[in-house]
């Protein structure tokens, strides 16, 4: 563990990429091979779940450090983590503990069977044996929350330096349906067996976001253009005479969506496809919020099933009777995916997304003004010589989207933000004009300068008219232009609405808060977009 946290105070003491990649692979060089799987693990987002309540470990901490509860949850308030402000309040300890991250992981994980007297004297004993800094990441693998501000593709390169192995190739072999309890460092980078998972996707192609127009991009009969629709980006595998369904986010989403058990009837075994999820009916995309109430349900009723039938639009033919053809160009994988689905019938779970012609760039900028129309979020640009690279390549692929939606709204909530901005006010809560009152109706967190929110939490700190817990009323006097890329229904917020991916566009100082937008404003756009 002491090697671990010094790893991961080295990663959050700096912002260098260089830097972060030399800790990264001089840790995998030397750590024990458990250790080395488990952080693997870690920075692939497969943590250890939480197996003791937050509420008890405040209580706990409290009652270790000699503290009244209410003063623990007022420094709790000011330091905004509660890993950290537990590492801060217990008494010094010598760290004398000396055991491996594996070795503490797998006690952490046996404390779900203990009875609750047993399972707090094992963490306050864990406390008394670890230095403030172990301390602090092992409160993070307790709550479940452990992140390590280091990306998937950073640690990654960092494993390619360590190993001598192409960071491609180690991306590949990384992807899947594994756990430390079910492989070894050994069987996952070193020696893996190709046929060992037949589930295993590829690592997701992404692109760069395209600001401006695409005159840059040089001769448009170099690139191939189709709808960037609005879904859930997928995975569908066709080997070993069963199929699997990964989302981007290496998620196994197969029995969500019981809709994709046909593909084995229209589809060679051998078949990989990149394409989008969507809810569609009668070959034509549904809103996203039709997708959405599907999102995260482990079975589906018959009757949302019957509402928002599931499909996906293919973009990519990945492999093709068991071949990888991820290194030929565009041009050919999307022939071959053309010819693989040319005569399915309507009612197959996987159709073709469709390509959009164009001769000019002026061409496709008029078809992409009509974006929104056809559901879509705007369109994707890919050069026909590229091969399908995972993670995001700047010079292949592009994504051109819409304009996203735009509302002036005014501040009413603020709350600390965590990791690095704990002493800053970071987390928004914004209102509209609804007649003479104020009604909430997103959150924001990002989008402002670090000296914007300096500026923003010295005001809040001056001008706090309430506090519930973390949470600081203030007077409705700053107006923020918000940006969202999508508003739908909800009942369980009091405006009925709620946006998709809202952030923070820019300060509008030069705006009186008599000037923001109106509830009114907000329903109207829920009936044109919602």
């Amino acid at each position: 563990m002491k090697d671990f946290a010094a790893l991961f105070a080295a990663l959050d003491g700096t912002t260098r990429t260089n830097a972060k990649v030399a800790a990264l692979a001089g840790y995998f060089e030397t750590a024990p091979e458990a250790d080395r799987l488990w952080t693997i693990a870690l920075l692939s987002g497969r943590r250890p779940k939480r197996t003791v309540t937050a509420t008890r470990l405040r209580e706990w901490a409290a009652e270790a450090a000699g503290l009244p509860l209410w003063l623990f949850e007022e420094s709790y308030a000011v330091v905004g983590d509660l890993a950290e402000t537990i590492a801060l309040v217990l008494p010094e300890s010598d760290g004398g503990a000396d055991r491996s991250l594996a070795a503490w992981i797998g006690d952490i994980r046996a404390l779900s069977a203990l009875e609750e007297p047993a399972r707090r004297d094992w963490v306050v004993a864990a406390w008394e044996s670890l230095a403030t800094d172990e301390r602090f990441v092992f409160n993070k693998l307790l709550t479940g929350g452990f992140r390590m501000g280091v990306s998937r593709k950073l640690m990654t390169r960092a494993l390619a330096q360590a190993t001598g192995i192409d960071e491609a190739e180690l991306a590949h072999r990384l992807m899947g349906d594994w756990s430390p309890e079910t492989t070894s460092y050994e069987a996952l980078v070193l020696a893996p067996d190709p046929s060992a998972d037949l589930s295993k996707p590829y690592p997701f192609a992404l692109a760069y976001q395209l600001d401006g127009v695409p005159d840059d991009l040089g001769d448009p009969g170099g690139w191939a253009a189709e709808w960037k629709w609005d879904g859930i980006r997928g995975q569908l595998i066709l080997r070993g005479g069963v199929h699997h369904l990964w989302s981007r986010g290496e998620e196994l989403i197969t029995d969500r969506f019981p809709e994709f058990l046909r593909a084995r009837d229209f589809l060679p075994d051998g078949t990989v496809i990149d394409g989008e999820v969507l809810a569609m009916k009668g070959g034509a995309p549904l809103p996203f919020n039709a997708l959405q109430k599907r999102i995260g349900r482990k079975t589906v009723p018959k009757k949302l099933l019957a509402e928002a039938p599931a499909a996906m639009l293919a973009y990519d033919l990945l492999e093709a009777g068991g071949e990888d053809l991820r290194d030929a160009p565009y041009r050919d994988r999307r022939a071959r995916l053309e010819g693989l689905l040319a005569g399915l019938p309507p009612d197959a779970p996987v159709g073709l997304s469709e390509a959009v012609p164009f001769v000019t760039w002026t061409d496709l900028a008029a078809l992409r003004a009509t974006s929104r129309a056809r559901l879509a979020e705007g369109l994707m640009l890919k050069r026909l010589g590229s091969p399908y690279r995972g993670g995001r390549r700047k010079g292949d692929w592009w994504k051109w989207k819409v304009d996203p939606f735009s509302i002036d709204a005014v501040m009413i909530y603020a709350q600390a933000g965590h990791g690095r901005r704990a002493n800053l006010f970071t987390d928004f809560t914004f209102a509209v004009r609804d007649g003479e009152n104020f009604v909430p109706f997103t959150k924001a967190y990002s989008g402002l300068t670090d000296a914007e929110f300096r500026e923003i939490t010295a005001w809040v700190r001056k001008n706090t008219l309430e506090r519930y817990g973390p949470v600081r009323a203030v007077p409705p006097v700053h107006v923020f232009e918000i940006h969202f890329e999508g508003i739908q229904a909800s009942p369980r917020h009091k405006s009925g609405v709620a946006l998709r991916f809202p952030r923070m566009a820019r300060w509008r100082r030069d705006k009186p808060v008599a000037e923001v937008d109106t509830l009114g404003h907000l329903r109207d756009m829920l009936a044109t977009y919602g």
